[in-house]
């Protein structure tokens, strides 16, 4: 049934709408199917891979990501209609390129050379959305077809990688019309994200996707989820990189 939902799941998106019910038969049997689904979605929309977003919940713990859909990443400074988005949760988070091109494979790719081919970073704003009326209260695979409850992504201008760069402990700022909205030391639950993304390359290239320079690879919050009530502009500062900010009329 990944075709029956899958194609709810594009309508729904395509119509800013969310659905009712997740009939049981309709629910992802396993993770595979819940990655076909992603890619189903994509293509029912007429999308193209323009990025990933990754995660995982602890320092230790399994990783998970989709495919971004390049109608859905915007430049810093976009504006977007809040209506179009239910929920609407705001994410600051840290982006990566790579400097190179990782082609299809059916041999993994080593953590060394996923490593040495980071290329750029940068800041990012996830809108968090789902297409379900439910949500968060819904099968955590449904959520995963669901390209991992994606909204849209506001991206930030990109800097040359460094090493060195403290993706453990970061200093930053996000706020919502001039307010604060960090109530915690920030922390990607994920540890350092750089360990999620030997994880993508392998994910995307064994799957017959290749992996480009041009893609944006989103890995997480540092900041938890922040729901708007009102229309207003966020705005997010990770020290040692270019400020990206999301109006919402």
């Amino acid at each position: 049934m990944t075709t029956a939902l899958s194609r709810r799941l594009a309508d729904a998106r395509r119509n800013h709408v969310t659905l009712d019910t997740l009939p049981p038969e309709q629910t992802p049997a396993d993770a595979a199917a819940a990655y076909a689904i992603q890619h189903e979605i994509l293509d029912a929309c007429g999308a193209r891979i323009a990025g990933w977003k990754i995660g995982a919940k602890s320092e230790s713990g399994p990783i998970q990501g989709a495919p971004l859909p390049d109608l859905d990443l915007h430049a810093d400074g976009a504006r977007l209609p809040r209506e179009e988005f239910a929920p609407l949760g705001l994410e600051l988070e840290i982006a990566f390129r790579f400097g190179r091109r990782f082609d299809v494979s059916t041999t993994a790719y080593s953590e060394a050379e996923v490593l040495a081919s980071i290329g750029s970073i940068g800041a990012t704003i996830e809108i968090v959305a789902s297409r379900y009326a439910e949500w968060p209260a819904i099968d955590k695979l449904a959520q995963l077809a669901d390209l991992q409850n994606h909204g849209a992504l506001i991206v930030g201008e990109f800097m040359p990688y460094r090493e060195d760069f403290p993706f453990v402990a970061l200093s930053l700022q996000f706020s919502f019309d001039g307010q604060d909205v960090v109530k915690a030391t920030p922390a990607n639950p994920a540890g350092d994200p750089r360990r999620l993304l030997t994880w993508l390359v392998n994910h995307a290239t064994s799957r017959g996707i290749a992996v480009t320079p041009e893609m944006v690879i989103t890995a997480g919050s540092y900041t938890g989820m922040f729901f708007p009530k009102t229309a207003g502009t966020a705005s997010g500062r990770i020290e040692g990189l270019a400020p990206v900010s999301l109006t919402l009329y």
